[in-house]
């Protein structure tokens, strides 16, 4: 392959397919004395004769012919990859890898991939969950292209865009579970030493969502100590809403309307957040199809805000 010129065999090609080298210039938009210094090339190249005249028509020579099939596959696979890589640039097929927490993906991304194969159906969305430092290592080795975390997650080589912020709220099952002592009745919000002595239901360590509320209690002068932890917010909504403890989850996720009859809703004193960030490598070249789901991210929008 060293040294072959694909412009020679489409030159070749086109002599032989249009009978002359004047005819092939024209169709090619070269000159004469070009077409025949390309056909010289590529016989010098391959050590052989291609084409002879006959009377005033080029003619392949056994060589030639034998050459032809060969180049016509190369030039449809050639016209193939121009369509495709055309396709790539108009955002309609590629591949787009995503990392997020699970609450994000259960409750944020299902309307922007849903937007996303609309305008481009040919588009694949690979879809990964986990805690944002696992998210963040997967990003920044390139195994994931983007992603939608809980900050702070800061790093030198990663651009990092807040997205949204997202108000927490204390959760308890509808029955049977009055209000903190804090909350009774004067409209306050639950602070942390009103969820002292109750059985609390976190997402587990090592996340950045638990963090943020292990923060949130210790600025209030309280030790979290939870009774169950668990990595899923659904498995962790279904075991309040069987009256086994408390939690602090995302207000959106319990903003469905089964949801209003399953759980009692306060918020926090302090007011709590989190913040949702879309991260990406800043030496990254991203192709249309991750410039459109990074579009998508950065416009999500909470319905309070």
């Amino acid at each position: 392959m060293r040294g072959l010129n694909i412009d020679q065999l489409v030159t070749f090609a086109t002599v032989v397919e249009h009978g002359g080298f004047t005819e092939a210039a024209g169709r090619l938009g070269l000159t004469q004395p070009a077409v025949s210094m390309q056909i010289r090339n590529l016989e010098d190249r391959l050590g052989l004769r291609l084409i002879e005249r006959v009377g005033k028509r080029a003619l392949p020579t056994a060589a030639g012919r034998d050459l032809l099939p060969h180049i016509r596959r190369v030039r449809d696979e050639l016209e193939a990859a121009v369509a495709s890589m055309g396709r790539h640039r108009a955002g309609k097929i590629g591949r787009v890898r995503i990392g997020t927490g699970a609450t994000a993906c259960i409750y944020r991304l299902p309307p922007v991939i849903s937007a996303l194969r609309a305008a481009h159906p040919g588009l694949e969305i690979i879809v990964v969950t986990g805690n944002t430092p696992d998210i963040m290592d997967a990003v920044e080795a390139g195994s994931l292209d983007l992603a939608l975390v809980t900050l702070p997650a800061g790093r030198a080589g990663l651009s990092v865009e807040p997205v949204c912020n997202e108000e927490l709220v204390r959760v308890a099952a509808a029955a049977g579970s009055p209000p903190p002592a804090a909350d009774a009745g004067n409209g306050a919000g639950v602070d942390p030493a009103a969820l002292a002595d109750t059985a609390l239901i976190l997402y587990e360590r090592g996340g950045t969502m638990r963090a943020v509320i292990d923060a949130w209690f210790m600025a209030g002068g309280v030790q979290p100590r939870p009774a169950m932890e668990l990595g899923n917010v659904e498995a962790i909504k279904n075991l309040v809403a069987a009256g086994l403890g408390c939690s602090i989850l995302p207000a959106v996720t319990v903003q469905g309307p089964a949801d209003r009859d399953r759980f009692t809703v306060q918020p926090l004193t302090p007011p709590l957040f989190r913040t949702l960030g879309l991260v990406i490598r800043r030496d990254k070249v991203p192709d249309p199809g991750v410039r459109a789901m990074a579009r998508a991210l950065a416009d999500i929008r909470y319905p309070q805000e």
